[in-house]
């Protein structure tokens, strides 16, 4: 039986930040979903101080697509290696490396070496696109690394709490089904879910534009956001990213989680968010600052979060009321 063909392929570009912040952002991949458009989660599965086992979702060309990444961090060298294994190829494992060389004292030089068996002819995004997916992967990286300077400021993480006195499911039905919101939200006036795979949501959410994002102005209409929701009901999590974040945000991923203990449960909102770096009068009006859009974003995004766990907190306490009455009044 011949043996199956290989196909491989090495990029290098020069990238305006320091070598070790570069490999910085490359050994935390915990943290790609607000730094690179694609990522949508990255989950840690297991780490022993150098060799790491990764499950990452990606959202490419419409669909979500996971994988399974295992990797060897060598920080004295800058240099990740990895295998990631793509349900989309069976059998196939892409193979390769992240190296980073200093190029002065805030310049590196990034390779990335990448290999893979051919797989079918008509498997979606097959090794033939190998060397598109290579000089994306660097161009997404080199975009993030170049803010290095500014991220600081850029980077916004917060997250909003409710206790709930009632069933797990209840609540995580409620976050579960999104397309009941408009009929419960006052942010949301319409919604769309599709769901291609149990979990894997793709959901357009429209929402008064003037709420929805900083550039709407009093004459516009409704605004579709499109998020991608991956949920784990085992776990009691939703994880979510928007795909193209309303300005002044380049980038929005959060969780919700549900925290159990004896009497209940806490309700949790993460949000992880990346500001954008174009002119903020043209987001937020004349002379604003970087300063306002963190407060606005801040508010916004809390003030949702917020009306979204009370509701959640009404639909899982209603019936524990309703049953408390009823046992109540068969004692009189």
């Amino acid at each position: 039986m011949p043996s199956q063909p290989v196909r491989s392929v090495r990029r290098t570009v020069r990238v305006a930040a320091p070598a070790h912040v570069v490999y910085g952002m490359l050994a935390d991949a915990p943290r790609w979903p607000v730094l690179l458009p694609s990522y949508v989660h990255v989950e840690r599965m297991d780490f022993d101080g150098a060799g790491e086992t990764l499950l990452a979702w990606e959202f490419q060309d419409g669909r979500v697509r996971s994988s399974r990444l295992r990797r060897t961090l060598r920080p004295q060298a800058h240099r990740v290696d990895f295998e990631q294994d793509d349900p989309a190829w069976p059998g196939d494992t892409v193979a390769g490396s992240w190296s980073v060389e200093p190029d002065g004292a805030e310049r590196s030089l990034v390779t990335l070496w990448q290999q893979t068996p051919n797989a079918p002819a008509n498997a979606p995004a097959g090794p033939d696109g190998l060397d598109a997916d290579t000089a994306g992967r660097l161009a997404r990286l080199r975009e993030a690394a170049e803010r290095w300077d500014r991220l600081d400021e850029l980077l916004l993480a917060f997250e909003e709490r409710m206790r709930v006195e009632g069933p797990a499911e209840l609540v995580y039905d409620f976050l579960y089904r999104v397309e009941d919101w408009p009929e419960l939200l006052p942010h949301v006036d319409g919604s769309s879910v599709r769901e291609d795979r149990p979990g894997t949501q793709v959901v357009v959410l429209d929402t008064a534009a003037a709420g929805a994002g900083f550039t709407a102005g009093p004459d516009d209409g409704a605004a579709g956001f499109e998020t991608v929701r991956l949920c784990f009901p085992h776990a009691g999590r939703i994880v979510f990213k928007e795909t193209a974040p309303p300005a002044p945000l380049t980038a929005h991923s959060g969780e919700w989680s549900l925290v159990p203990d004896e009497s209940g449960l806490t309700v949790v909102c993460a949000h992880r968010v990346l500001l954008g770096e174009e002119p903020l009068e043209a987001a937020l009006g004349a002379g604003a600052l970087p300063v306002d859009a963190r407060r606005q974003v801040r508010e916004r995004l809390g003030r949702e979060s917020r009306q979204t766990l009370c509701l959640a907190k009404w639909h899982a306490e209603s019936p524990v009321r309703r049953l408390r009455q009823g046992r109540g009044g068969s004692r009189r």
